[in-house]
């Protein structure tokens, strides 16, 4: 019974330190561009992407977060600027949910990237970008179970809390964010980047009741790189260290990537590779390139000391992105990042 007590306690903590410190995030951080930098915006091969992402974090432990993004983002102006250079727009909608439904998010953003050649031929760029955010909470106190509400028959009583006068509570606000990525070719096999961002940079109220909570700023610094081995096979490396209000993720890893067929003009990519969140969790990834699309798979083994109530079920995350390459209409050959 206090062992049980111990992890009851141990994940309220964890819950409230997530929910109120830091934001949902995803351990493919590389297929989400749009919450990991604005600078992403318009940064890839082609004219038109189209990214979605799934995440369900300890499902054992009552569905604690369930997390799902769309985003699009595309090229403008391309006939307009100079050759080397990209111009790019992008909506994304994400939800977020905590504690089986008891605290709902959902959030709006705008995002705006310009990226600029520092060379003749495009090897080096340099991208700024910027983005708004508007954002919705709604916390559901019928969900919520109180101390006085304990009989002997269980969370069987009525509370004497108050919260609000549908049982519900809900706040709005609209948030600023911004960031930077520079990425360069070392020679004809590989090819690295680095970004920073910022996002919350308002510091906007996201207060319920007569509480007073100002949403800090997250920092975010990533990188990473890729190199080819040979024709058919390339190494990915890639993490990120981001901070907020005092909690701090660090992930770091890589991936194989194997062209499983003969034709480099449409190549057919296999990815399988592992991710490390410091201190947390082991993730395996498997993913698959096929055409236009980029199919991504990620299971976090949770290692930390909540292994024991988790079952090292951490959670199942899924990607799926589509670029699409019309044949004959003007399109920039870009290095973009993949991982």
């Amino acid at each position: 019974m206090l062992k049980r007590l111990y992890w009851l306690l141990t994940f309220l903590l964890i819950v409230h330190t997530f929910t109120w410190a830091q934001d949902p995030h995803f351990s493919q951080f590389f297929a989400s561009p749009l919450t990991l930098n604005p600078a992403l915006t318009g940064k890839f091969d082609g004219n038109l992407r189209v990214a979605g992402n799934y995440r369900n974090q300890w499902p054992v432990l009552n569905n604690a977060f369930r997390t799902g993004t769309v985003s699009a983002d595309w090229a403008i102006l391309q006939h307009r600027i100079p050759e080397h250079d990209r111009f790019g727009i992008g909506l994304m909608g994400m939800y977020d949910v905590n504690g089986n439904g008891v605290l709902k998010h959902n959030y709006v953003t705008a995002s705006i990237a310009y990226h600029k050649s520092l060379d003749a031929n495009g090897s080096h760029q340099l991208g700024v970008g910027f983005s708004t955010t508007y954002a919705q909470k709604r916390l559901d106190a019928g969900k919520l179970n109180f101390e006085d509400e304990l009989t002997g028959f269980g969370f069987t009583g009525n509370t004497a809390e108050v919260i609000g006068s549908n049982g519900f509570l809900n706040l709005s606000y609209a948030d600023v964010n911004a960031g930077m990525i520079y990425n360069g070719v070392i020679n004809d096999h590989a090819a690295v980047y680095v970004g920073l961002s910022g996002y919350h940079l308002n510091r906007p109220s996201v207060s319920f009741l007569n509480t007073t909570y100002l949403l800090k700023p997250r920092y975010t610094l990533h990188s990473g790189g890729n190199w080819n081995l040979n024709e058919t096979t390339q190494v990915f490396l890639s993490g990120l260290y981001q901070i907020q209000s005092g909690a701090s993720e660090l992930i770091f890893g890589g991936a194989l990537g194997f062209n499983y067929t003969d034709d480099y003009e449409d190549p057919r990519h296999v990815f399988a590779g592992m991710w490390h969140r410091w201190e947390d969790a082991v993730i395996p990834y498997v993913g698959i390139e096929f055409g236009d699309f980029r199919l991504g798979f990620s299971y976090d083994i949770n290692v930390s000391t909540l292994a024991a109530a988790s079952r090292r079920r951490g959670g199942i995350e899924i990607s799926l992105q589509y670029i699409k390459k019309n044949p004959g209409t003007f399109i920039r050959s870009l290095q973009c990042p993949k991982f």
